[in-house]
């Protein structure tokens, strides 16, 4: 099986390097190497060269708040080129993998979102990778597009490094306390990719959407407190405790793009298809501040 990376050294990207090598023959790229999806003549022309049975695309436009003012880039990256893959995917035969977002949600209600919900994004970012996922599904060719939310890896800034460091150098932290999702793992994401790319290789019936994020919920405020409290327990001095970080309002903050307050997704077609169990958010985070602190 060849296997063609796009986005290699993003943190997931970084990730499937290592889950994607067993499965057969994985060229890895970055945007220098022909696999800039702002460019879609020599994304193409990379496409056909490689001819891969798998194509991975761990690429895309995520400044969420850029993306407001800058609409034509993330409208090519985030919608453009995966069409472009899709289509290209459809003439080689090969199984398309696209990663998706909880942005293309309104946000709206308490409850886990099933594949099936009603989409509604309320961003330009969210706009942009909803009509990536439609424009593969127009395309007629086989695919996984994997949902998922609140991303995060050791390699490179994530949410607990930002926390920790403000912890350590203000009196005080307010955290917003009113969105609520999953911290998912990049290394799970990578994982979860290698078990599902390899049972759909074999099964085209499987390919879909699905949702994948880590299992439970949290608030990014509960979230702070679990990492800062995680630290604390490891010996870190930080100047605000877990029990010190204060609630905020996500109308307190208020930024370019609206974020979803609900990003909760519903793993359970995920599950049952393809017989696997999803981790609580808790165990891929504790394994991220044992790594980094």
């Amino acid at each position: 099986m060849k296997i063609l990376l796009l986005g290699k050294n993003g943190q997931l990207g970084w990730e499937l390097q290592r889950a994607l090598a067993p499965l057969g023959e994985l060229i890895a790229i970055d945007r220098t190497e022909g696999g800039d999806l702002a460019d879609s003549e020599p994304l193409r022309d990379t496409v056909r060269r490689v001819a891969p049975d798998v194509i991975v695309n761990a690429a895309a436009y995520t400044a969420v708040d850029k993306a407001q003012t800058e609409t034509e880039l993330a409208h090519q990256i985030n919608a453009v080129a995966p069409g472009l893959l899709a289509q290209e995917a459809r003439t080689l035969g090969a199984l398309l993998i696209h990663y998706s977002t909880d942005y293309v949600f309104d946000g709206s209600g308490d409850q886990p979102r099933p594949e099936s919900a009603p989409t509604a994004p309320l961003s330009v970012y969210g706009r942009t990778k909803l009509d990536g996922e439609q424009r593969i599904r127009e395309s007629g060719c086989d695919a996984l597009i994997l949902r998922t939310s609140w991303v995060y890896a050791a390699r490179g800034g994530n949410f607990a490094k930002t926390m920790l460091r403000l912890a350590a150098e203000r009196d005080q932290l307010k955290v917003v306390a009113d969105q609520i999702g999953a911290p998912t793992g990049a290394d799970l994401l990578a994982d979860l990719t290698a078990h599902l790319l390899r049972a759909a290789h074999q099964d085209r019936s499987l390919c879909g959407v699905y949702h994948a994020v880590a299992s439970g919920e949290t608030s990014w405020h509960r979230y702070a407190q679990h990492v800062i409290a995680r630290a604390q327990a490891k010996g870190l001095t930080l100047k605000v405790s877990a029990d010190q970080v204060q609630a905020l309002a996500s109308s307190d903050y208020p930024t370019p793009a609206p974020r979803p307050l609900n990003s909760r997704l519903d793993n359970t077609l995920l599950q049952q298809r393809f017989g696997l169990v999803l981790p609580p958010w808790q165990t891929g985070v504790d394994r991220l501040l044992d790594e980094i602190l």
